[in-house]
C-alpha cells in the first residue's frame, strides 16, 4: 500500500462557525483574534475553577498564587495559534481593548517576569506544556463579564511566544452552570488521512548531524491533535538512506524516530501512544521526489 504524504491541515468548526486563517472565530463573550487558528479545545461541565488573581510562586514545593478564588461553572478551554506577523503584545492589547470596550471588569493582569515562571503557568495551572515559553514573552489577564443574568462569567487569557517564535493565545471561559456546552473541533484532515491511507508523512522535519531534531522543528500542532485522540496509537517511522552499512543506517534511523517521539512526549503526548521504528533504507519508495530521510506516522492496527 502506498502512503501518500498529506499536509496536516485542520478544518475547524466552532459552534457552527468555520474558523481558520483569514476567518476569525467568535464566542458570545469573546471575539477571536483576527486570522487566528483554533487548534485545541476542552470542556468541563459544572467544574471547580481556580481563578488566579496574583503572581505565581512556589512555596514548600507547591505552586500558589498571591491571591486566588475557587468558583464553579462550565469551563471552556481554547488554544489559538496566532499568525506570525503578530506579536504577543499585539494579541494581549487586542483582547484587553476588546474586554474594556465590552465593559468587563479587569481583576488581575501581568506581563513578563512579574507573572512568575512560565513553567508554573503551563504545567501547574493550565497543565499544557505547549503553553511553556520564556518568561519575558508571557501575558496574563483575568476579567469578569456581566453579560448573562445575575451570575457573572470569568475569562482568563494567557498569551505566550514560545522559543520557536510561535505565539499562542489560551482562553479559559467560565460561565454559570448549564450556560454553555462543548466546543466542537471536527473535520480534521489529519485523522481522515490516517483512516484512509494508514499513514501520513510529517513534513519539514530536519535533523542535526547527531540525528537529533534540529532546533527549528516544532510539532506543537501535531501534539495537540494526538492529545485529543488518546485512543489511537502510532508508529513513528524514520527512513534513512545514505552511505554506510545496513546496521549503521538502521541504528541512525532508530535514533531519529526516538528523537521525534521524545519531542512529542515533551509536548505532553503520552509515551505509550508512540512506538519508534527505524527502517533505514529498507522502504525506499514513496510519492515524494526527495524522501530518503522522511518520517511517517503510521496508525497501529490493533486486533479486535
Amino acid at each position: 500500500m502506498k502512503h501518500y504524504p498529506k499536509h496536516l491541515v485542520i478544518l475547524i468548526i466552532w459552534l457552527g462557525q468555520t474558523a481558520g486563517y483569514a476567518q476569525p472565530t467568535s464566542h458570545a463573550l469573546v471575539e477571536g483574534f483576527p486570522d487566528s487558528l483554533l487548534v485545541s479545545t476542552d470542556f468541563e461541565q459544572n467544574g471547580i475553577y481556580r481563578l488566579i488573581l496574583g503572581r505565581l510562586q512556589r512555596s514548600r514545593g507547591i505552586v500558589i498564587a498571591e491571591s486566588e478564588e475557587r468558583i464553579r461553572g462550565d469551563i471552556s478551554k481554547l488554544i489559538f495559534e496566532i499568525p506570525p506577523e503578530y506579536s504577543a503584545q499585539d494579541v494581549y492589547d487586542y483582547f484587553r481593548n476588546s474586554f474594556s470596550d465590552k465593559g468587563y471588569d479587569e481583576l488581575f493582569g501581568c506581563i513578563g517576569r512579574e507573572c512568575g515562571s512560565s513553567n508554573y503557568w503551563a504545567n501547574d495551572i493550565f497543565r499544557n506544556r505547549v503553553l511553556y515559553g520564556p518568561e519575558r514573552n508571557q501575558y496574563f489577564l483575568n476579567v469578569r463579564a456581566h453579560d448573562r443574568g445575575s451570575e457573572p462569567s470569568h475569562i482568563s487569557l494567557y498569551v505566550i511566544t514560545r522559543g520557536n517564535r510561535r505565539t499562542y493565545a489560551y482562553l479559559e471561559i467560565v460561565e454559570p452552570p448549564g450556560t454553555s456546552g462543548p466546543i466542537q473541533v471536527v473535520g480534521k484532515a489529519f485523522l481522515a488521512d490516517i483512516e484512509e491511507d494508514g499513514a501520513i508523512s510529517l513534513n519539514s522535519i530536519t535533523f542535526r548531524s547527531d540525528d537529533q531534531l534540529h532546533e527549528s522543528v516544532d510539532l506543537s500542532e501535531l501534539a495537540l491533535e494526538l492529545l485529543q485522540r488518546p485512543q489511537y496509537r502510532f508508529y513513528v517511522v524514520s527512513h534513512f538512506t545514505a552511505e554506510g552499512n545496513l546496521d549503521q543506517l538502521l541504528a541512525r534511523s532508530n535514533r531519529r524516530a526516538e528523537a521525534v517521539r521524545l519531542h512529542l512526549i515533551s509536548l505532553g503526548v503520552p509515551g505509550t501512544q508512540l512506538i519508534p521504528r527505524g527502517l533505514g533504507p529498507l522502504a525506499p519508495l514513496c510519492a515524494q521526489e526527495q524522501c530518503a530521510e522522511r518520517v511517517e506516522l503510521v496508525q497501529v492496527q490493533d486486533a479486535n
